[in-house]
């Protein structure tokens, strides 16, 4: 896939999902939720303050009769009953409103009643960029400080569930650094070296990875001419694993303000896709989270078989 309106065609033709938005009293999330019941990807199921609802519904010509709404003014506990439906598999997808993130994975990652499968959650951000000839992946942006080498290996898993569910059979993954020597005073480049052993030894399937790879040798077949890089993965990366979350943070913003790039993303790692888009991102941003979902959802290959 090439584009988010080729994403949001291909989950056109899975089964609608559910999903389920806690506090959903905001303007951009109802406007999504509203046109992905329009697009027929996914059913939402509303939960928060109703009377804030209606409000925003009354400004933004939104008929909220389309939708099942469930009246809760405890942000705290709408989230909870919101993971609780997917917990008892009466959702499919869970997505945040008008809610901080870390209020939302609290009790996703209740040993008892969340969303644990016993890998780590990281977050996978999915870039259309006009310098790019493809959709490009990226973790971790917004969840895992400072992974650690066997966190990495969870984050390298997760993304590859999100590209397969994307079309994309074997990725090819570049673990980036800065440099694309292994230098034993770079924990990042060692880490990287690791990785690349752990596939061709075949305790990560369904990839190809290179590194450690600066980024331009991930992604300018050019740049990895000039520096006598070979290899499959090197100027056609489709998912890019950072070090930690400063280099994912700078990178994610930079492409969008500085590059042009539209972008999603999710988490994922859980029983379900969890959207924590932000709540200053437009409601495409949001239905482009809804549609990666359902393709994860949708895709037998994309539920952590690895």
């Amino acid at each position: 896939m090439k584009s988010f309106i080729e994403m949001l065609n291909e989950a056109k033709k899975c089964p609608p999902k559910r999903v389920v938005i806690a506090v959903a009293q905001d303007p951009e999330v109802l406007e999504a939720a509203r046109s992905c019941q329009k697009s027929g990807i996914a059913r939402a199921v509303l939960i928060g303050d109703i009377v804030d609802m209606k409000k925003i519904a009354s400004e933004r010509k939104i008929n909220l009769d389309d939708f099942e709404v469930a009246h809760e003014t405890d942000s705290e506990t709408a989230v909870k009953r919101a993971v609780f439906m997917c917990h008892t598999g009466k959702a499919d997808i869970l997505m945040k409103g008008a809610v901080a993130t870390p209020v939302v994975l609290k009790p996703a990652l209740n040993k008892t009643t969340g969303l644990r499968t016993g890998r780590i959650l990281s977050h996978v951000a999915v870039f259309e960029s006009p310098y790019y000839n493809k959709l490009m992946l990226m973790t971790d942006a917004g969840l895992n400080i400072m992974p650690t080498f066997e966190q990495k290996v969870d984050m390298v898993k997760n993304a590859i569930c999100v590209a397969r569910a994307l079309d994309i059979a074997c990725p090819k993954v570049a673990v980036v650094c800065g440099q694309e020597l292994v230098n034993m005073d770079m924990p990042s480049t060692v880490d990287a070296a690791l990785l690349c052993k752990m596939v061709e030894r075949g305790q990560i399937k369904n990839c190809v990875i290179d590194g450690p790879l600066s980024l331009d040798l991930a992604l300018s077949e050019e740049a990895a001419r000039a520096k006598g890089i070979q290899g499959e993965v090197a100027g056609k990366a489709d998912i890019l694993v950072l070090s930690n979350i400063d280099a994912g943070n700078v990178l994610y913003k930079s492409l969008v303000f500085f590059g042009g790039a539209k972008i999603t993303g999710v988490v994922v790692g859980a029983k379900v896709p969890i959207i924590v888009t932000s709540r200053s991102d437009s409601y495409e941003a949001k239905l482009a989270s809804v549609a990666v979902s359902v393709l994860i959802s949708s895709k037998d290959e994309a539920r952590y078989l690895q």
